[in-house]
């Protein structure tokens, strides 16, 4: 009876003991784990081959036959990761891995493929291929994650977050008609990749199922290149809001009124351009303010401009800054209009996009395993909207930064360095590993 009881007591130590040894063993695995650097920079040149043109720069914008032969050479990368791959109505294209506790929401990470025109080879593709290689890696090493996990290669992010508002249920009939860069309807085109538009409402997602958002990217500024650091923690992705000025003089003949009896709006409307700069500079912080389109009517060389057309858009994390940096605008506009004796208008557009924060706990996250994977790291905002931007309506969201070289970005010019690409990836592959530990 003793000497069974103690058989039994030394069975189950030999047990804890075996299984505490593999779970180190596992643990020293996945922290020593790393993504193939040659594998990742090499897809990332062949996926750069789909649409190059003889400027150098990229034609592959959404819906053109250069996105739909890239995205079937993603479908194949994704398969041999051995992911189960669909496209959903949207056009999305979604590759699974299984989780050990199919209970738990998916840990979903991804970025897009589709570029502007002539644009660069990273802005997109850095995130979306980062991401096929986690799953490459994972798979090679045999490691299984708690949660299940997702890639997503949204559907054209450069002329509309397409995919990912669709996800978020906020894609109607109105955005599907809008013209797209290829020339064709958003209803055209996700038909062209494969989706149903028809039924673009049933891939909509529900806050709440999905447990986590990630996506890597190039910063598009200069900010990580200057400071000479590796990784960007984005703290949120800026709100955008549009404005329009139109300031109405009188039109005449340019070479016979006096200047002392003029009313060229374009006087005012130049002054107003040299105070937007002025105050948006004005305020600490990261904020922008930007005229980019100046429109004065007739237009004629020699006709005395009688009205003028001026944008204003401002940028920032806070939407509460933006208003209060504009009323500011807003009121020199109309003092500088009042002196000249003319009529003003402003026009407040459609919200472009509202402010989107990245979740603390997940920048927490990234920036103790980009420590540990000895990088250096800045926390910043993204002045550029996202994929994960319309994400964070619904899922806790993160973003990782890169370094651009010289700020570059939609423009053939775009860059960065295969070390940072991969330094990139293996901070998401650390974030991925560690939220699946903690995440419930």
């Amino acid at each position: 009876m003793k000497i069974n009881l103690l058989h039994k007591m030394i069975s189950r130590l030999l047990f804890l003991s075996a299984f505490l040894l593999l779970t180190q063993v596992s643990l020293h695995a996945q922290t020593s784990l790393r993504v193939n650097s040659d594998r990742l920079n090499s897809s990332l040149k062949e996926l750069s081959t789909f649409g190059k043109n003889d400027r150098g720069g990229s034609d592959r914008v959404a819906y053109s036959s250069h996105d739909v032969a890239a995205r079937a050479y993603l479908i194949e990368l994704m398969k041999k990761a051995d992911l189960a791959v669909s496209i959903d109505f949207a056009g999305n294209i979604i590759g699974k891995k299984l989780g050990l506790n199919e209970t738990l929401k998916p840990i979903v990470f991804g970025s897009h493929i589709d570029e502007v025109p002539n644009g660069g080879d990273y802005d997109g593709p850095v995130g979306s291929m980062s991401a096929i290689e986690i799953m490459q890696t994972l798979t090679d090493n045999k490691v299984i994650t708690n949660h299940p996990l997702e890639v997503i290669i949204f559907t054209n992010e450069e002329g509309g977050v397409v995919g990912s508002r669709a996800i978020v249920g906020e894609l109607n009939e109105k955005a599907l008609q809008i013209v797209s860069n290829e020339g064709i309807t958003h209803y055209e085109g996700i038909k062209k990749l494969g989706g149903n538009p028809d039924r673009v409402a049933e891939v909509a997602r529900k806050k709440g199922d999905i447990a986590a958002f990630l996506e890597l990217h190039i910063e598009q500024g200069g900010n990580l290149e200057r400071e000479k650091i590796q990784i960007g923690v984005v703290e949120g992705i800026v709100a955008i809001e549009w404005w329009q000025f139109t300031f109405k003089g009188m039109a005449n003949h340019a070479g016979t009124t006096p200047m002392n009896m003029r009313k060229d709006a374009l006087l005012p409307a130049a002054e107003f351009v040299l105070a937007v700069n002025q105050i948006v500079r004005s305020y600490e912080g990261a904020q922008v303010g930007t005229v980019g389109i100046i429109k004065a009517s007739p237009g004629a060389g020699n006709v005395i401009p009688g009205e003028v057309m001026l944008n204003l858009e401002i940028r920032d994390l806070s939407s509460e800054k933006i208003w209060k940096i504009y009323q500011e605008i807003e009121a020199k506009g109309k003092s500088l209009a009042n002196d000249a004796g003319m009529e003003l208008t402003i026009t407040h557009q459609e919200v472009a996009s509202s402010p989107a924060m990245a979740d603390d706990s997940i920048r927490k996250i990234i920036a103790e395993q980009a420590k540990n994977l000895g990088l250096t790291t800045l926390s910043l905002p993204s002045g550029a909207g996202h994929d994960a931007q319309e994400m964070a309506r619904i899922a806790p969201m993160g973003m990782i930064f890169i370094p651009s070289k010289s700020g570059i970005s939609h423009a053939p010019a775009e860059y960065s360095a295969p070390d940072a690409i991969a330094n990139g990836a293996n901070v998401l592959l650390h974030t991925i590993l560690s939220l699946d530990k903690s995440l419930k």
